[in-house]
């Protein structure tokens, strides 16, 4: 189930992926209309190699797609988006990232023990994505995860980001479905379901910052018994 792009097996995708084309539409009509954004599909982040690199993530988190103005302007996962002041803040409070926050990828943020990125790499119109966009670019999230080699569990942030990373583990979604603060094992990896960050979803209370955190503190205990 490994992707491919250009021959090599890829954890991102090409700077002018092809392989979705009304992404690679709103894509272009974007960088005409702003320069200066990022405007390509979002590489995964992971801790610097001052922070072990690759093989210092215990931990994935896979949101949804790049925000318009936040990701695809950037350039950095989360970064710029609402959802990103949620779930910096709390990977701070866990120790899962160090530095502060400032919505831009030359902050002095830096991630511990985790990686993050998402299902869909490309900012789709109305952050819808369609099923085929999803499909296409699952072989990069398959390879991110095998790019992993301590990785022991997965935060999955929305339905979407849930099935799909059931999806590229080849467990049957019916058999795992998504549950907020659910926990549930995946081809040996412990996968713990959250409502998305999103502003949507914070402000009409649907997800707390207690909420949140509950996930996440239920994360740090079990990567703490590994």
């Amino acid at each position: 189930m490994s992707g491919t792009f250009g021959g090599t097996q890829a954890t991102d995708p090409d700077r002018d992926c092809p392989l979705c084309p009304r992404l690679v539409d709103f894509r272009y009509h974007h960088r005409e209309e702003n320069p200066i954004f990022f405007n390509a599909p979002v590489p995964s982040w992971h801790p610097s190699e001052a922070h072990g690199g690759l093989a210092a993530s215990r931990l994935l988190i896979v949101g949804l797609a790049p925000g318009l103005r936040g990701a695809n302007r950037t350039g950095r996962p989360f970064t710029g988006d609402w959802a990103g002041d949620l779930l910096y803040a709390t990977l701070v409070k866990f120790g899962l990232a160090e530095g502060r926050y400032g919505a831009d990828p030359a902050d002095s943020l830096k991630l511990v023990d985790c990686s993050i990125t998402n299902a869909v790499r490309c900012v789709p119109p109305q952050n819808k994505p369609l099923g085929a966009e999803i499909n296409a670019c699952r072989p990069f999230l398959l390879n991110t995860i095998e790019a992993l080699p301590s990785l022991r569990a997965i935060v999955t942030l929305g339905k979407i980001a849930h099935d799909s990373t059931a999806r590229t583990l080849g467990v049957r979604v019916a058999a795992v479905p998504f549950g907020h603060a659910r926990q549930q094992e995946m081809a040996g990896l412990q996968v713990f379901s959250s409502y998305h960050c999103s502003r949507y979803n914070t402000n009409t209370n649907r997800l707390t910052p207690q909420m949140f955190e509950d996930v996440f503190a239920a994360v740090r205990t079990y990567l703490g018994s590994q």
